[in-house]
């Protein structure tokens, strides 16, 4: 993987838990759809940490002036949800994430300079990876320091393809798993979400 391509799986003990939920052969498959939900929400968190842009402003409580912080909404977030994975981890998400419009479908027509862009994509792997998405968003001037891209599970392989286009991109997930070459599938891997997940698109 290029060394410049910034993959980020956090620690956090409810992320491990949700996709040990997800790995399991026996979830039921609504169970299995609140725990991808629940993966989005914590992967976003963990994402905003450091991205999020906030002011400083002057409140007023009961004992007098403080300092407080609040988001900046001078700098709007564009959500990018790719069926049906990645609206799934959107679902999950959208409780944390403040002043989001969410695009569906085609990208806009125009994203203006101050606003930043979440991708929620599919399992990254070899053929399965948001580089299409990522060159589109080049072209309407969108660089990989605006763009955050949070996916349930990915491979090195899957990886080191969008390094090669995108090498300064920066991807959270729950875990990178092994890859096989014939079949693409993802050892251990969390089953197929188009099979598994309650809501079917079609």
């Amino acid at each position: 993987m290029a060394m410049s391509l910034k993959v980020i799986v956090p620690p956090h003990p409810l992320i491990k838990h949700w996709l040990s939920i997800l790995r399991e052969h026996n979830t039921p498959n609504i169970l299995y759809s609140t725990g991808y939900e629940q993966l989005g929400k914590w992967l976003t968190y963990e994402a905003l940490r450091d991205w999020l842009p906030y002011k400083k402003e002057s409140i007023n409580t009961n004992n007098g002036e403080a300092e407080g912080f609040f988001i900046n909404n001078d700098y709007p977030i564009k959500v990018i949800a790719k069926m049906p994975e990645g609206l799934s981890l959107w679902f999950g998400a959208k409780e944390v994430l403040p002043n989001s419009t969410l695009c569906l479908g085609e990208l806009p027509s125009k994203i203006e300079d101050n606003v930043g862009v979440i991708v929620y994509s599919d399992q990254i792997k070899m053929k399965s990876n948001p580089i299409k998405t990522l060159t589109n968003l080049k072209r309407l001037g969108v660089e990989s320091n605006r763009i955050l891209i949070i996916s349930s599970i990915c491979s090195n392989k899957g990886l080191n393809e969008i390094a090669k286009i995108f090498p300064h991109q920066v991807i959270y997930t729950s875990c990178i798993d092994e890859e096989e070459d014939r079949s693409n599938l993802l050892k251990p891997g969390i089953g197929d979400p188009l099979l598994r997940l309650s809501t079917i698109f079609r």
